[in-house]
């Protein structure tokens, strides 16, 4: 993988308003529409929250592989996700197309621990991932992780290198 250096790429990801902007040389150079967590903002371990703060591309997953291919556990299943699949496994949290795994920066807020136990980003899987394309954006519904459209998530994979920046803020901007 190649590795951001001085980075002129960032991402922002933005709870409050579920949305991911990229941006090159601080343009915004995209705009998508993600759902993340269900349970809101948070760093604990089983929380099922997206965690705040200042964080790197740690991971990327998935580069050569088709759309719609099903991960389990970072590694592809050689199974392409369709509604017949997900009728055979109801109960699945589908990681669809491509990995961005995501690392914490920030000691005793998503890296490492606190006085509340673990909130390590990477420990935690937190990844942003595609997700079937019948599962609403713009609505909180994951259980931590950045779920995006997989067309969005393969343009997006292509852009950003292990070591790009990522901000997640739940502070409305606009």
């Amino acid at each position: 993988m190649i590795q951001d250096d001085k980075p002129t790429t960032q991402l922002l990801i933005n709870i409050a308003e579920q949305t991911l902007i990229l941006y090159r040389q601080h343009n915004e150079v995209g705009r998508y529409a993600i759902s993340t967590a269900t349970n809101g903002s948070g760093s604990q371990q089983d929380s099922g929250c997206t965690p705040l703060g200042e964080h790197t591309i740690a991971q990327k997953i998935g580069d050569s592989e088709p759309i719609n291919t099903v991960f389990i556990g970072r590694v592809p299943t050689g199974e392409i996700y369709s509604a017949h699949l997900n009728a055979e496994h109801p109960d699945r949290d589908w990681i669809l197309s491509r990995i961005i795994w995501l690392a914490g920066l920030e000691d005793g807020i998503n890296k490492s621990s606190n006085n509340q136990g673990s909130c390590d980003t990477y420990q935690r899987y937190i990844y942003i991932h595609g997700t079937p394309d019948s599962e609403p954006m713009g609505i909180p519904r994951s259980h931590g992780c950045v779920r995006m459209r997989n067309h969005d998530i393969i343009e997006l994979f292509a852009q950003v290198n292990v070591g790009t920046p990522v901000t997640i803020t739940d502070d409305i901007i606009g």
